[in-house]
């Protein structure tokens, strides 16, 4: 009779400490591994923030059934009082992130119905149009200048002119916005937010209050004059005798120019990275672009996973799955451990642009809080490797990605390319 199997042992894997999180990629996806063949989801301890209290720690839900089952359930895995941060938020910070991300029905269900209907199918149309449009003039400028920062002259070009747009933001605006996006989602990156804790908050609640006044403004100035914008539609929108106020809307701003930039800016830049890596797999995919694109931007986003994690609080006490949870405990949802679950994903670690089915939870799990505008996101990073194998069909990264040093975005800043 065969022994049975005993778990590898966990002692070198805390997902808390930052360390884990500058480890390359292949060791923290074997790390992930190890934990999913756990019986029961694993304790972590919460960091020493300093001005932020520490909280009493956290399950970590790493397999698929898990993540699906918790997000399918959202009155016992609640956002509230935050699925952004795994520590409870100070009070100042909801001034600014109080989005519907952070929210449970019925709150949330007013304000996604209410944002809703701002994506009418004039706007969506609008948006595919404006898609298209930048991204041939981006792809045009790279033909003239050549071999450079794929991040900076493409990937984070397209979704952050199509997000202007659509909310009628000036295009003298443009670079503020991008800015302190990238500051919001800096996770723990000294490049954003310099090197003590006390300055990352500052300039995080800084570059909230500039977007929410940037919106703030421009909300007043469309209740004047209302052009057909999404900030328009908004403000001027009644839904049931229900609208939005002004720290909603620039909330939702927040939420739409942080999401919608920083992670299909991120999906578009490991795409580039992961068909230079799998020349086979372009080949594929260049061989009936339009054959293939619906499954390879799927399996871009699964092998990518932008978001890393959301964390969702314990309304009271449930059983899932086998572990026993207590009301109060925090669930953190890793998706970029369920992206790669053995049990469900056939190879988890191949990349593979024919790949199907691919039920990947790299817009969130299913339910309420499935990501919003995962239409859009699929549409740009379509358009964009339509362009680019279209006009530059070798395009290829040219040396290492520098990352972002966050565990909740899997961030590229940069990344060298040439064709």
């Amino acid at each position: 009779m065969r022994p049975a199997t005993r778990p590898a042992p966990l002692d070198d894997i805390d997902l808390s400490d930052m360390g884990f999180w500058s480890r390359p990629s292949g060791e923290r996806h074997e790390a992930f591994a190890r934990l999913r063949a756990r019986p029961a989801p694993v304790f972590f301890t919460e960091p020493d923030l300093g001005p932020i209290p520490t909280g009493p720690g956290f399950y970590a839900l790493v397999r698929h059934a898990d993540v699906v089952e918790a997000s399918r359930t959202p009155e016992v895995f609640a956002s509230e009082p935050s699925a952004i941060s795994i520590p409870d938020l100070p009070e100042g910070f909801n001034e600014f992130f109080g989005s519907m991300i952070n929210l449970d029905d019925p709150r949330h269900a007013r304000l996604r119905r209410i944002v809703s209907r701002g994506f009418t199918p004039r706007m969506l149309a609008r948006l595919e149009d404006g898609v298209q449009r930048q991204a041939e003039r981006i792809v045009a400028d790279l033909e003239r200048t050549g071999p450079c920062d794929f991040v900076a002259a493409a990937a984070a070009r397209l979704p952050l002119v199509v997000i202007c747009e659509m909310m009628g933001i000036p295009e003298s605006h443009h670079r503020m916005v991008f800015e302190n996006s990238n500051i919001i989602l800096a996770g723990h990156d000294r490049d954003y937010l310099g090197d003590d804790i006390d300055t990352a908050v500052g300039r995080v609640l800084r570059a909230g209050a500039e977007l929410a006044g940037l919106l703030a403004d421009l909300a007043a100035e469309r209740r004047a004059h209302p052009t057909d914008d999404l900030t328009s539609a908004l403000v001027n929108a009644n839904i049931d005798g229900e609208s939005l106020t002004d720290a909603e809307l620039g909330s939702f701003f927040i939420l739409l120019a942080v999401a919608g930039n920083e992670t299909t800016r991120n999906a578009i830049s490991h795409g580039l990275k992961l068909l230079t890596l799998h020349p086979e797999q372009r080949a594929t995919w260049w061989s009936d672009f339009e054959g293939y694109a619906a499954t390879a931007v799927e399996e871009i986003i699964r092998h990518a996973s932008p978001v890393v994690w959301m964390r969702r609080t314990v309304t009271r006490d449930h059983e899932m799955n086998g572990h026993r949870y207590r009301a109060g405990d925090k669930t953190v949802l890793y998706y970029a451990s369920a992206n790669r679950d053995e049990t469900v994903f056939c190879d988890p670690h191949r990349f593979d642009v024919t790949r199907s089915p691919n039920p990947h939870v790299g817009f969130g799990g299913p339910g309420p809080h499935f990501c919003l505008g995962a239409h859009l996101a699929r549409r740009e990073i379509t358009v964009m490797f339509r362009e680019l194998h279209r006009r530059l069909p070798d395009i290829h990264s040219t040396g290492r990605p520098q990352r972002l040093f966050s565990n909740f975005v899997n961030g590229i800043k940069s990344m060298p390319c040439s064709f």
